[in-house]
C-alpha cells in the first residue's frame, strides 16, 4: 500500500511580507499534515487549539486524535506544537539537532533568568519539561517516510520526504514557508539562518513534485508546473 497524505489544517503568518505586512495581524498558525503508511499514522505540526485540530482531524480524515501513532514536528517553535498535548498517547518526534539546539536555547535563557519575568521563566522551565517527552526522530519512519533534514529556519529544522512510486512530496515546514514566498525563490523573514534556508529551499525545489508549505497551503513544484 502506497503512503498516503492529507493537509488537515492551512497554515498562516502573523503577518505575511509577500502581502507588505510590517506587523502582526493574525494570530500564526502551522499548516497540519497528516500521514499514513502501514500501522504508522503520523500528524505532522499539530499547531491548531486543540479542541480545533480535533474537529478539523475528524472533518478531513473521518479518525479522530485517538488513531493518530505518531507526531513530528518539523521545529520545535511553539506555533508548531501547539496542541501537541493533547496527543499524549503517541510518540512525539523532532530531529536530534533541533532538540538539541532548542534545549540550548531554552537552557540559556534560564541561565538568565534575572532577566526574565516569572512568567518567562516558568514557560521556559515548562519547555524543557515537554522537550523530555520528545524522542529524536529515526532517519525513516517507513519505506516510504523520511527525514529530510532542511536547516535554515531553525538550527535542526527538518521535513519529511514521502516517496510513493509516481511522485515525491516534501512536508517542508518553515524551509518553504508560503506559496508566495516558494514561487517568488524568498525565505521566512524569521529564519534563525538565512543562507543555511535559502540552500534548504533551493534542494526542495531540485527533488520535489508537491511541497506542503509551513504557513500555506500545498503546491506543485515550479519545476514540474508546465510539465
Amino acid at each position: 500500500m502506497s503512503v498516503e497524505f492529507t493537509v488537515i489544517s492551512i497554515g498562516t503568518l502573523s503577518h505575511n511580507r509577500m502581502w507588505g505586512e510590517s506587523a502582526p495581524l493574525r494570530t500564526a498558525h502551522a499548516t497540519t499534515t497528516y500521514v499514513a503508511d502501514g500501522k504508522r499514522r503520523i500528524l505532522v505540526d499539530p499547531s491548531l487549539p486543540a479542541v480545533a485540530l480535533a474537529a478539523r482531524f475528524n472533518e478531513r480524515t473521518g479518525a479522530t486524535l485517538r488513531d493518530v501513532t505518531d507526531v513530528f514536528c518539523t521545529t520545535l517553535r511553539p506555533v508548531h506544537r501547539r496542541s501537541i498535548e493533547a496527543l499524549a498517547h503517541a510518540a512525539w518526534w523532532a530531529s536530534e539537532l533541533e532538540l538539541q539546539a532548542y534545549r540550548e536555547q531554552v537552557e540559556d535563557s534560564l541561565q538568565s533568568a534575572q532577566r526574565l519575568s516569572e512568567e518567562d521563566a516558568s514557560a521556559a522551565r515548562a519547555d524543557l519539561e515537554l522537550l523530555e517527552r520528545f524522542s529524536p526522530a529515526p532517519d525513516k519512519f517507513t519505506n516510504q517516510v523520511s527525514l529530510f533534514p532542511t536547516p535554515g529556519p531553525s538550527a535542526g529544522a527538518t521535513g519529511l520526504l514521502l516517496t510513493p512510486a509516481d511522485m515525491t512530496i516534501a512536508i517542508a515546514g518553515d524551509a518553504a514557508v508560503t506559496i508566495g514566498h516558494v514561487t517568488s525563490g524568498q525565505v521566512w523573514e524569521g529564519c534563525a539562518d538565512a543562507e543555511a534556508a535559502m540552500d534548504s529551499l533551493q534542494e526542495l525545489l531540485e527533488i520535489s513534485d508537491v511541497i506542503v508549505t509551513g504557513h500555506d497551503n500545498l503546491m506543485v513544484a515550479p519545476r514540474r508546473r508546465w510539465i
